[in-house]
């Protein structure tokens, strides 16, 4: 009898995948294997099948189905699923109403007030002592602050709104505290479209309850572009400086040519990934990838942190080229659920890169590098605290 092999999600080494990873997309691309928890799902390591999975709806996103990889006991009929969570025509419908809010063109006004936020918290790091963690100083209140303006969050409420969803993120929370923090989100946001819905602003709940949008729907959807938005980009964040700083000829070609910044986002976002277990999908009728027959009701899961790491897609993957510019990575997912927020994250990490490169040119790890504390068990790779000095 043929044992199913157990995959892991825990990287050993920072600048790489974790090693099941590799070794799959080596010797078996499309493969069953048993989660940590024992379920049994396929994994996809190619950069043309995890394509292919993600732009076919015969792969259903919808998380109420008890088969599905992300299935929670609470999940029942009565669930309002989020965003992500939706299949078509329901996810059609709410999505084409909101990405008129992401468009590059729309998304250029906010450039000078995020450019704001971040002057003022490099302000308020230079302004004391040193070291400093810059997890809590930078990386977190940049998406939390921009979010809670995209948003309508009125500014009395700033101190609640990113109290909480620092909570969240934090990794010395305990499970008890990010319950409670999630729940006072959830909540929040519920009352905040209840507020809009009686006194509209210019803001995005505002717009997309006058397109039409019901308060039922636009709760989820506010808590979903909080969350999707602030873990992950403040992740980046702090992996992109981390790198910089510890790889420190990549800092110099950025110093050389503040050009390259936006190449330098592109390639960082397809080095790290971020998002270690994402892309889970349930299979709703038979379906073949890449010449492997996926049967209806069986999981699976496209690796989109090893997708990026494909030979035959990106030459030299494991170099870090910020020449490269390769947008057709999947940092962000790719067909019908691609993150919304993508065009807000690379504006925020090139603001972000450039005006600390710019503004901290002594910056430097005020710890080891085989010290900093990643976060090396999913379901976001990214780093718990990054002291830093200047």
């Amino acid at each position: 009898m043929t044992t199913t092999p157990t995959i892991s999600f825990t990287r050993t080494e920072p600048y790489r995948p974790p090693a099941d990873h590799v070794r799959l997309q080596a010797e078996a691309p499309i493969a069953q294997v048993r989660r940590p928890d024992g379920r049994k799902v396929w994994v996809l390591t190619r950069h043309e099948d995890v394509r292919a999975m993600l732009m076919d709806t015969r792969f259903s996103s919808d998380r109420r189905d008890p088969r599905h990889p992300s299935h929670q006991p609470y999940m029942g009929p009565d669930y309002k699923p989020g965003l992500i969570e939706m299949d078509p025509p329901e996810h059609t419908a709410l999505r084409r109403s909101l990405i008129g809010e992401f468009t590059v063109s729309r998304l250029a006004r906010w450039r000078p007030r995020i450019q704001e936020m971040v002057d003022d918290s490099i302000d308020a790091m230079l302004a004391g002592p040193a070291p400093v963690d810059l997890v809590e100083a930078l990386s977190l209140p940049i998406p939390s602050l921009v979010i809670s303006e995209l948003l309508g969050v009125p500014y009395a409420d700033h101190d609640f709104f990113q109290r909480n969803s620092a909570t969240f993120s934090r990794f010395d929370a305990t499970p008890d505290e990010r319950v409670v923090a999630v729940t006072n989100l959830k909540a929040y946001i519920a009352d905040l479209v209840q507020q809009k819905v009686k006194e509209p602003g210019n803001d995005l709940l505002s717009r997309q309850l006058a397109a039409g949008v019901t308060p039922e729907d636009l709760g989820p959807i506010g808590f979903l572009l909080l969350i999707a938005g602030h873990e992950t980009t403040a992740n980046m964040i702090s992996l992109a400086i981390a790198t910089l700083l510890d790889r420190r000829e990549k800092l110099q070609v950025l110093r050389d040519d503040p050009n390259l910044t936006i190449g330098a986002v592109e390639e960082l976002l397809r080095y790290f990934t971020i998002a270690e277990v994402g892309h889970q999908r349930l299979a709703l009728t038979d379906v073949e990838i890449g010449g492997v027959l996926i049967r209806e009701g069986e999981a699976v899961f496209g690796l989109a942190n090893i997708a990026n790491r494909d030979a035959t897609v990106f030459a030299d993957p494991d170099e870090l080229d910020f020449t490269r510019l390769a947008r057709n990575h999947l940092a962000f997912g790719f067909g019908p659920h691609q993150c919304l927020g993508q065009n807000l994250a690379r504006l925020e990490l090139e603001i972000v890169l450039a005006t600390v490169l710019r503004r901290m040119p002594t910056l430097r790890l005020a710890v080891p590098f085989e010290e900093i504390p990643f976060k090396e068990n999913g379901p976001n790779y990214g780093i718990n605290e990054l002291k830093v000095a200047w």
